[in-house]
């Protein structure tokens, strides 16, 4: 018989932190504070491998589930004196989510669980407070009936609006237990008349209800956004909590709350974190109370008046302390904890590494290894690399003039501007768009996830630093200002007011997550300087990985950008963007449509001294280090007009008839352009533009070297072989031309050429066209094209059905192919060094800054990857990390 139920509680557990593949995050960690001997509420977890069966299985449970689950109730019983179901001293129960990896608000939950018409008045009168239990009976019903019945929560907002209002009430708290009561019936009316059947009020009918919707929660839209955006695979499935309700809704003595045993915005060691007096956590997270502060420390920082826990509840602050310090010793981790305290007693609901800000996280890394926590190694892989992308984000200006039309908390850091959306719909409508927009809610729920991404960055007008907003922006590295109180949403006009100052939607705003300023419309932004904590981190990175890391640079600004981010060398310079510029297209234009190799030649002479300009700029800028060249690779007719409009104004700057020049362009057309005549093949048919781009390349190396006083460490790399003999015609001509710049100059040359292996074919002959080759470079961006035969300019219509039906795991023109692009890549290499054992391997295609991709580089052995300018950091991590774990096996 499987195990499917796990328990813990009263100082013991089944399980422990380890058996995270099989109790959840929160499940391990649960039975790992149980095991501490910390005041965990009892309860059972049911393994991830039933989510896996019940999905596999029809949406049915295991015939074994239930006597375990059963069996489990029991045990909870007789550790809480409480019956499941009682008359008297009813026990009431959690049921939340639980999957390996932290996917905070996206699957459901269902509190207070047990209550009917009968435990109601038995929990009112064992907590002598018949107030406290029909509020809880009502937020049970509200939950259930979304999460299980499927109403929408909304239904039931509307009817405690209308009754508030009614009885001139203006918060939750001011309704009485007979008012509560009245509500109770409301909300069941409102069930029975609009799902013809009543609330179920046999506990165990509650329990499997839940249990279910919690396991069928792991497919929701939301959830299965948010596994996609952060690569979780959907084989895991989700665990099932099922714990003693522990209230913090019992009067001034209980509370609740979220803390980070270290700050997630700033990184600062010192307890960080927010509760409220006569609550439930919900109330919390959902941001529709405002918090406040746990420390005495942070409610001055943030100006409230509202006392904080270490005042208001000094003792059990003070043992809270303790559990906090006691938890990140025992984790040698930054941990993210919600507790409740009922009437004075302290209960740990769950612990977890926290999630931060990038900025944060690197001086907690590094913070802990000057502490003697943990080692280099270790902080190097605590970083995600995809991660530092948030280091790169502008911030405001100090030197401009700010219009602050409002303030909330600083949630996320960075600063963004774009325009005022109302709803996640708009945001992804404005980015299909290429719009910039920032997304504003009075609070944003799990709903809203697919319009977060969208946005530049996130406003709310409520809701606190550990509010759904606040968490998810920190953890996409999007900037993020909640709890801008002081500011009005009018979700009807599509208003947001603030300081006197009337904004509709479509206005411009500025959001700066690092003050919590609203700035009305757009202000200058600064990059951050890469330096501290992270020149600490990225050069115990440096020290640890093997392969080194160039970038993808076709002009010296990006060369510029991509050497400030440690960029080691150029592993791909694009020649053709560089005819795109200015008058060259004009010149380029005119090489294409000649009609002998005469008139080519002539055009080729304007573009020369063009070329070497740009080549000259460029060594000058990655002195002492190598320099890979392509030669030009796309087919011809991307340079020429295509609309009726370009061909008249461009036949009109080249003097001849529009009719001509249309004709000369359907002579060059092509029917499948991106498999025809381009790379190595317009070389071979006009070697006059490879002797161009060669004698460009190589004079400009002899210039650069005597500017800079070291040689240039150049690589011409050939595009698009397949055959041998087509890379031996392409060496002769740049071999030709090199002997005679030397003998023209006088100084010889030095370099290297090679071939990008994009093509099946010269994957599986690399031993022969490592004859002539001298390097290889993985073009995957066209490997993955040609391998799977098809376009990633059109996949996108379908990879996401792809996906989301199974059929792929990820995309393979972001994260690579493994399976059969990878081996391609591995066969390659590996024949290619039987024939040349020096033979240098490198990545260039898009797949060179993708974390996943790097690490099968590290496996394989390649010598670098290369990757755009501002991903150059992530790789560096990234390689960083494939090597530690590779020398770990």
């Amino acid at each position: 018989m499987s195990k499917w139920v796990y328990r813990f509680g009263g100082g013991e557990a089944e399980g422990r932190a380890t058996d995270v593949e099989r109790l959840g995050g929160k499940g391990a960690n649960l039975a790992e504070m149980a095991s501490l001997g910390l005041p965990v509420p009892p309860g059972l977890t049911i393994v991830a491998d039933a989510c896996v069966f019940y999905f596999e299985n029809g949406r049915t449970l295991p015939d074994d589930l239930k006597a375990q689950v059963l069996e489990g109730v029991t045990a909870i019983e007789g550790l809480t004196g409480r019956v499941f179901g009682g008359k008297t001293k009813p026990l009431l129960l959690s049921v939340r989510s639980g999957a390996r990896a932290s996917m905070p608000g996206m699957m459901d939950t269902v509190l207070n669980l047990g209550l009917n018409d009968e435990t109601v008045q038995s929990l009112g009168h064992d907590a002598g407070d018949a107030r406290f239990a029909w509020d809880s009976y009502r937020r049970f019903i509200q939950m259930y009936a979304d999460v299980v019945m499927g109403l929408d929560h909304e239904i039931f907002e509307e009817i405690l609006e209308d009754e508030k209002a009614r009885l001139g009430h203006d918060y939750d708290t001011d309704l009485s237990a007979v008012e509560w009561q009245h509500v109770v019936s409301l909300y069941k009316r409102m069930i029975e008349d609009e799902l013809d059947t009543g609330f179920p009020q046999d506990p165990h009918v509650q329990l499997w209800g839940a249990i279910r919707a919690v396991f069928s929660s792991w497919m929701n839209p939301r959830a299965m956004t948010y596994r996609m955006l952060h690569r979780i695979p959907e084989k895991w499935g989700t665990a099932v909590n099922v714990q003693t309700m522990v209230f913090g809704n019992l009067g001034s003595s209980s509370a609740t709350g979220v803390a980070f045993t270290r700050n997630p915005s700033t990184g600062e060691k010192a307890l960080y974190g927010e509760f409220l007096v006569n609550a439930q956590g919900e109330d919390v997270v959902a941001g529709i109370r405002t918090p406040q502060s746990i420390t005495e420390e942070g409610r001055i920082a943030s100006g409230s008046e509202k006392p904080s826990m270490e005042k208001l509840m000094p003792e059990t602050f003070a043992e809270f302390k303790v559990i906090c310090d006691r938890l990140e010793a025992h984790y040698r981790e930054m941990q993210d904890l919600e507790f409740t305290v009922e009437r004075g007693k302290l209960w740990m609901l769950q612990t977890r590494s926290g999630k931060r800000t990038t900025r944060a996280a690197m001086k907690i890394a590094v913070d802990m290894v000057e502490e003697g926590v943990i080692t280099e190694e270790e902080a190097v892989c605590r970083i995600e690399p995809p991660s530092l992308d948030q280091l790169l984000h502008p911030t405001i200006d100090p030197r401009v003039e700010r219009h602050v039309v409002g303030s909330g908390l600083p949630a996320s850091p960075g600063a963004a501007t774009g325009e005022i959306v109302f709803t996640a719909e708009e945001a992804v409508e404005a980015e299909h768009e290429g719009r910039k927009v920032i997304l504003v809610r009075i609070e944003t729920s799990p709903e809203d996830i697919h319009g977060m991404h969208a946005a530049e960055g996130i406003l709310t007008t409520r809701g606190g630093m550990t509010s759904h907003a606040a968490v998810v922006a920190r953890g996409m590295g999007i900037p993020c200002v909640v709890g801008a109180g002081s500011m009005r949403v009018d979700l009807r006009n599509e208003l947001l007011i603030g300081a006197g100052v009337t904004l509709k939607r479509g206005d411009t705003v500025t959001i700066d997550g690092s003050s919590g300023q609203v700035l009305k419309g757009a202000v200058p932004m600064i990059q951050p300087a890469l330096s501290g904590d992270f020149g600490k981190l990225m050069a115990w990175a440096d020290k640890t990985r093997r392969m080194t890391v160039r970038t993808n640079a076709d002009t010296p600004q990006d060369a510029r950008a991509a050497r400030s981010f440690g960029a080691e060398g150029i592993g791909l310079c694009r020649t053709e963007h560089m005819f795109f510029e200015g008058d060259r297209i004009h010149v380029m234009r005119e090489m294409i449509l000649a009609e002998d190799e005469k008139g080519r030649r002539e055009a080729l002479g304007k573009l020369l001294p063009m070329q070497r300009s740009d080549f000259i700029e460029l060594f000058s800028i990655m002195h002492g280090l190598p320099v890979t060249i392509r030669l030009l690779d796309p087919p011809l007719h991307e340079f020429l007009p295509k609309t009726e409009a370009e061909i008249a104004e461009v036949a009109k700057a080249m003097a001849m008839p529009p009719a001509f020049l249309a004709r000369r362009i359907d002579a060059i057309h092509e029917f499948n352009p991106m498999l025809g005549h381009r790379g190595c093949r317009l070389a071979i048919s006009y070697p006059e533009i490879a002797e161009m781009q060669a004698r460009a390349i190589f004079e400009a190396a002899v210039e650069a070297g005597k500017l800079t006083g070291e040689p240039v460490e150049l690589e011409i790399m050939v595009p698009l072989v397949s055959l041998r003999k087509e890379l031996d015609y392409v060496k002769g001509v740049i071999d030709r031309v090199a002997e005679d710049v030397a003998k023209e100059t006088s100084v010889p040359i030095a370099y290297l050429v090679g071939t990008m292996i994009e093509l099946p074919r010269a994957a599986i002959r690399a031993h022969v066209i490592a004859e002539t080759a001298e390097f290889f470079s993985f073009g995957t961006n066209d490997l993955t094209q040609t391998t799977f035969g098809m376009s990633r300019d059109d996949a996108a219509a379908f990879i996401p059905t792809y996906q989301r039906k199974g059929i792929i795991e990820h995309d393979p023109f972001i994260s690579l192919d493994f399976d059969g692009v990878g081996e391609l890549i591995q066969i390659a290499a590996e024949r290619g060094r039987r024939t040349r054992n020096d033979l240098k391997l490198g990545i260039c295609g898009e797949h060179g800054g993708d974390p996943a991709s790097i690490r099968f580089c590290e496996n394989a052995d390649l010598d670098y990857v290369s990757c755009s300018p501002f991903r150059v950091p992530i790789a560096r991590l990234a390689a960083a990390q494939a090597a530690i774990e590779r020398r770990k096996g």
